[in-house]
């Protein structure tokens, strides 16, 4: 693990939290932090998560944002890429080899609703 936490700044905590709460069901991370209208958290523990924040004006919001979330398998980024748009996510990338990053890498991109370029990711090769 390189990260503690990953945090973004979001427009509508409410909106964001049904839509995370989907997508990252499907990559098999769970809610680990909840502070109520403020911060929820996605991961293993509150020691390996992705944030989303309501963005106020302390903390405005995360603009050209690219995340890339860990994925099991193939199956697991198409779950992610489907619940994704049923949700509200724009394609920016349908689930599919990348040669180009590397050989094996299996990938699909989509825009959160606050436009956030959001991946998952299985990368054959790594195991």
């Amino acid at each position: 693990m390189i990260f503690n936490h990953v945090q973004i700044k979001v427009k509508d905590l409410e909106i964001s939290k049904a839509f995370y709460d989907r997508i990252m069901s499907t990559l098999g991370y769970d809610q680990v932090l909840d502070i109520p209208d403020m911060v929820i958290g996605y991961g293993t523990s509150v020691h390996d998560m992705f944030e989303i924040r309501q963005a106020d004006e302390e903390a405005p919001l995360s603009r050209a944002i690219h995340i890339s979330f860990n994925a099991r398998d193939r199956k697991s980024v198409d779950e992610f890429y489907r619940i994704a748009l049923e949700n509200g996510a724009t394609c920016n990338g349908k689930p599919g080899l990348r040669p180009e990053y590397e050989e094996g890498y299996y990938a699909a991109f989509i825009l959160d609703p606050d436009g956030h370029n959001i991946e998952a990711v299985y990368a054959e090769l790594r195991e």
